[in-house]
C-alpha cells in the first residue's frame, strides 16, 4: 500500500493507477470509517482500504448511500467487504469485524479529492446490492442483452468476488432455472460453450451469435466456442444509475 496525498477518481474506471480499477467491477474502491479502524486499533491502510473516511454516523454508512465530495467526485456505495483471511491476523476473530471491514464502492463522477477533503453521505440514494454472491450473479446474468454473451471471468470481475469463485460458477449455474435466466449466453473462461445448458448452440444462433468449432487434438472431439472479441458484452455503466 502507498499512502497519497491526492487520488484522481475517474467514473467507470476506479481510482487512477490503482490495481482493482475495472470498468464493470463493483470493487473499484474500498472506504472505511475512521472510528471503525480507531475502535479496532487498527492503522490505517491495513484494511487494505483506498480512503479512510471521519464523521459519518455507523447507521448512514451503508451499502446504497452517495459519497459526494467537494471537487465534484462522487462514489456510490455498493455492499460491504467482506473479512477475508487477508487481515486475520489483525483481529481476534473475523466475526469481528464484521460490518467495519468497510464498504466496497464504484466511481460515478470524475473528480480528484485529497487528505482533508469535505464530503457530504447521501443515505438511501441507491439500491443496496446483495451481499450474497449467488444473488449478485442472477441480478448480472439477467442484464446480459441477446446478442451479447459473457465469460466465466467476466462474471466474476462484474458480481465482485475473488477469482477463487471461478470454481462456484457451475454449481450457480446447475441451480438456475434457464427458463428464467439467459444461461446460454454464458460461455467458460476461454469462450467455449458449456455442458450445463441444454441448446445452447442453437439459442446462441437465433439470436444472432456465430457459433463456431474446434477440433481437439488425440481425441478428434469437436468444441464449440464464440469469437468474445465481437461479442462480449462490456456495459461500463451498470453500477452507475
Amino acid at each position: 500500500m502507498v499512502e497519497l496525498k491526492t487520488l484522481n477518481l475517474k467514473v467507470g474506471h476506479g481510482i487512477e493507477g490503482d490495481i482493482n480499477a475495472d470498468s464493470i467491477s463493483p470493487r473499484q474502491v474500498l472506504i472505511v470509517r475512521y472510528e471503525d479502524i480507531l475502535d479496532l486499533s487498527i492503522k490505517a491502510g491495513e484494511l487494505r482500504e483506498n480512503i479512510v473516511v471521519k464523521g459519518i454516523e455507523f447507521n448512514n454508512f451503508i451499502p446504497g448511500s452517495l459519497l459526494i465530495f467537494e471537487s465534484g467526485a462522487a462514489i456510490r456505495l455498493i455492499f460491504h467487504c467482506e473479512p477475508c483471511k487477508r487481515i486475520a491476523h489483525l483481529v481476534e476473530s473475523l466475526k469481528s469485524i464484521q460490518g467495519k471491514r468497510g464498504i466496497l464502492g464504484v466511481v460515478i463522477k470524475s473528480g480528484k479529492i485529497q487528505v482533508g477533503t469535505n464530503f457530504q453521505i447521501q443515505a438511501h440514494k441507491f439500491s443496496a446490492l446483495s451481499e450474497n454472491p449467488y444473488e449478485r450473479f442472477l441480478n448480472f446474468i439477467i442484464k446480459i442483452p441477446s446478442g451479447k454473451v459473457v465469460t466465466y471471468k467476466q462474471i466474476i470481475k462484474g458480481i465482485g468476488v475473488d477469482n477463487s469463485y471461478l470454481r462456484a460458477i457451475p454449481a450457480y449455474l446447475k441451480k438456475t432455472s434457464a427458463a428464467d435466466f439467459p444461461l446460454h449466453r454464458i460461455l467458460d473462461s476461454k469462450g467455449y460453450l458449456i455442458t450445463y445448458v441444454s441448446q445452447q448452440k442453437s439459442k446462441l444462433e437465433t439470436e444472432g451469435v456465430q457459433v463456431l468449432s474446434e477440433t481437439v487434438l488425440l481425441s478428434n472431439l469437436s468444441k464449440s466456442f464464440v469469437d468474445v472479441k465481437y461479442y462480449l458484452w462490456e456495459d461500463e455503466t451498470i453500477y452507475l444509475e
